[in-house]
This record gives C-alpha cells, sequence and structure tokens, in this order.
C-alpha cells in the first residue's frame, strides 16, 4: 500500500501516467452502421476493435488527467474532420449502445492480413461465441501506473527487498480492493439506458428500450463471461496462473476473452508470458460508458475522479478476498450499472445489504477525509460525483433518457451531427 502517513510519499501521490482507449461506432447519414472501409489505415492511434466500423483511439502517456483528455480530444477532432470529408459523410456514434443494426453482417468484423491474420481469426471465435451485437457496446478504458519516483519513495518503508516484487505488490493490493470497491465507477460513468429495438429484434426500427440499466454493456446484459471469474492476486504468477486455468479447461479461448472489468497489464506486449517474466506495469479499468455529453467521449472531472479513486484504493489497507466475496464482487459490478440506485443494493463482505447510492455517498465521504488537504480542484471533483448519488437527474444516464427518449436513433443522429458540426466550427 501507499504510505500516505510520510509526508515525502503523500507529497507525491497525485503523481502518475494515464493513456486512455476509446471506442465508438461510425454511422451514415440515416444513423446505419457505416458500411465502408476502416478510413484510418496508417495511424497507428486510429485504430479498430471488434468491427471495421468501430474506431478505437489509444491515446499517447500522460502524466495528468488534463493533458490525457487533450490527446483524446485531438485524435476525435481528426476522426470527425476524416468523416465529413467522405464522399458520403460519416458521424462518430456518442453511445455506448449501438444505432440501427439491420442483421448481423451489418457488422462486418475487422479484416486483419499478413501477420495480424490472427486478430480476425479470434473476432470471428467472439462473433460465434457471444453474437455480433454484443460486440458493438462499445466504452472507455482507463489505463493508470503510478509514477517511478512515488514508488521509489514509498519502497524505502517497505519490508520488501526487490522493487519488482514490491511493485507487483502494489498493483495486486490495488486490484484486490478494486474487486469489491470499483462498482463505484461503474455507477458514477454509466450513460447507456436507451437501446433501438433492432438490438433485440429484427426490422423493431425506432421502438426504444428501456431494460431498466444505465449501463447495458456493465449490466448483466453486457460483457461478461458464462461464469464468475477467480483470480489469485497472492502473487503475480499466480494471478496470471488463475487466468491460464480458465483457458486450459476451456471456459475461455484466450487469456484477453475474460470479459472483468479490472486487468493487470506489464509494459509492451500484452499477454501472460510477459506479465510473468517482466512484473505489472499498470492497471487498467474497462467500466466506463461513453460520455454522450462530451464531444470526446469523457469529462474532465470523471477521468480526475478515476484517478484519485485509484490513488485512494492503493493507500487503504489491502482488502483479502475470497471466492465467495469475488462471486459477489461479479453482481455488485451488475447491480451498479442498473438505472435506480436507491432501489438496487451492494452487498457488503459481512452480508448486509446498501443501497448504491448509499454506499457510493460513505464512500465519497471517506474520500473527502483523505483528500482534506488538497486543493480546491480535488474537492470540486468529489463534491461533482457525489452529487450525481444524491440527485439522479445529475446522472447521465437519466438525462440520456429523459433527452433521447421517443426516438433514441433519430435524435442521437442529431446530436451526433451537431457535435461533428460543433467540432469543425470550433
Amino acid at each position: 500500500m501507499l504510505y500516505i502517513e510520510k509526508e515525502d510519499v503523500r507529497n507525491l501521490i497525485l503523481k502518475g501516467n494515464i493513456g486512455l482507449e476509446k471506442e465508438n461506432l461510425r454511422v451514415d447519414n440515416e444513423g446505419y452502421l457505416s458500411q465502408t472501409a476502416h478510413p484510418f489505415p496508417d495511424d497507428e492511434n486510429i485504430v479498430r476493435d471488434f468491427c471495421e466500423n468501430q474506431v478505437e483511439v489509444n491515446t499517447r502517456v500522460f502524466k495528468t488527467t488534463e493533458e490525457a483528455i487533450d490527446d483524446l480530444k485531438k485524435y476525435t477532432i481528426k476522426i470527425q474532420k476524416s468523416l465529413s470529408e467522405l464522399e458520403q459523410p460519416e458521424y462518430l456514434w456518442p453511445f455506448s449502445n449501438p444505432p440501427y443494426i439491420k442483421n448481423e453482417d451489418n457488422i462486418p468484423i475487422a479484416i486483419f492480413n499478413g501477420i495480424e491474420t490472427g486478430k480476425t481469426k479470434y473476432r470471428e471465435y467472439l462473433a460465434s461465441r457471444y453474437g455480433r451485437y454484443k460486440m458493438t457496446l462499445s466504452g472507455i478504458h482507463f489505463n493508470y501506473s503510478f509514477d517511478e519516483e512515488l514508488l521509489k519513495q514509498n519502497f524505502k518503508y517497505s519490508d520488501e527487498t526487490d522493487y519488482q516484487t514490491y511493485k507487483d505488490e502494489i498493483y495486486l493490493s490495488l486490484a484486490e480492493n478494486l474487486v469489491s470497491y470499483g462498482w463505484l465507477i461503474t455507477a458514477l460513468t454509466a450513460a447507456s439506458p436507451l437501446m433501438d429495438g433492432t438490438y433485440v429484434e429484427k426490422k423493431q426500427y425506432d421502438s426504444d428500450i428501456f431494460h431498466g440499466m444505465a449501463s447495458v454493456r456493465c449490466s448483466e446484459l453486457g460483457y461478461w463471461n458464462y461464469f464468475p471469474p477467480i483470480l489469485d492476486y497472492t502473487t503475480v504468477s499466480k494471478y496470471a496462473e488463475s487466468i491460464e486455468k480458465y483457458v486450459s479447461g476451456g471456459w475461455i479461448k484466450y487469456p484477453s476473452e475474460l470479459y472483468y472489468p479490472i486487468r493487470l497489464k506489464p509494459k509492451g506486449e500484452n499477454n501472460l508470458d510477459n506479465l510473468k517474466k517482466h512484473g505489472i506495469n499498470h492497471i487498467e479499468l474497462r467500466m466506463i460508458d461513453l460520455n454522450p455529453f462530451e464531444k470526446c467521449g469523457l469529462d474532465l472531472r470523471d477521468a480526475g475522479f478515476i484517478k484519485l479513486y485509484l490513488i485512494w484504493m492503493a493507500s487503504i489497507k489491502r482488502k483479502k478476498i475470497g471466492e465467495r466475496e469475488q462471486v459477489q464482487a461479479v453482481q455488485n459490478f451488475k447491480n451498479a450499472a442498473h438505472y435506480d440506485l436507491k432501489t438496487v443494493s451492494i452487498i457488503l463482505d459481512n452480508g448486509t445489504s446498501v443501497p448504491v447510492a448509499d454506499a457510493g455517498i460513505f464512500i465519497i465521504e471517506r474520500m473527502k477525509k483523505f483528500y482534506q488537504d488538497f486543493d480546491e480542484n480535488v474537492k470540486s471533483i468529489l463534491n461533482y460525483q457525489e452529487e450525481k448519488l444524491a440527485d439522479p437527474d445529475k446522472r447521465y444516464a437519466w438525462r440520456v433518457r429523459k433527452e433521447f427518449s421517443g426516438g433514441f436513433v433519430k435524435k442521437g443522429l442529431v446530436h451526433a451531427k451537431n457535435q461533428q458540426k460543433e467540432i469543425l466550427n470550433n
């Protein structure tokens, strides 16, 4: 854990490294999925995720949330400008839930050639196992690593003698705590309550569907395996082996198929051998919805909160969790994706049930005490998040339902076109 009672450590705790990944679908002038080829073949920061029409931005790594958001904006502007200049202009769909879907053929699997052919085969496997429709659900991944100066200063107060082992322990502890408490990020960033009828039944255009979820992709309807994964956070090797057992046991075909909101990743190529050999470089959070009210898809205050949350999670006592707690944790994540957080609960380790909104406010109040000697910006970020839990109308999901009901795709398309226009005009 971070020894924040040591002044030389506390003075450094806001130092870290941030990288963002954002997925958007490309749509045509009528609100259907684009059927054109990926228009950015030569930009390594603008790639494809599952399908040919799903653009993914990978920012560079930055020291501050402001710089990371600015980079995300830069690439979003580049994409919007290029899409506007196509012979038949296209738009970035600003929601996590897809627009009109004609059929599965409307979701063309991304085609990779040469040494990357395996990427296409992997996507074909996912399509056959989970269906193409689910693969259109889009979101944002938040990658974070603690600054080396902070970790080395903190290392001086550790009982560990090997630096990489100590560093791994920091991230393992953080990940284990997030298994228990990471649901709060889902609750605060959920922004996808509406779906078009074509997602569940062919030709049911403009029949809005509301499943009672604030985030479909993070709910029981979204990205989850057919089993609750039980992972071992004791050491890096045991963590990797606990994922490998699901591959060798036939539960999943590839380690990357483990759909879990928290991942520990190595530097460089992301595979378990590299993780075991070189240790943990950063943590990845995968439970963030696209925010349609932000042109780049992510509010700076949400990015700032996630950073503050990771720091706080790394500074509190490690929460050792067993199999029962991990199974319950998966359900807590799904519960936090519901629309009304005052009627659905989080189950605590002692078995008691607490409404998600109340549990979230309790956590933020603890964070306010932790950060009480920090500047007004930190306090403003925490207040902003607490207001979402106290007043549901301030949550993104509630705003989306209020503003885009009665024609989700039609109203969403107008919004997408206006966002592109505003970006180009500015």
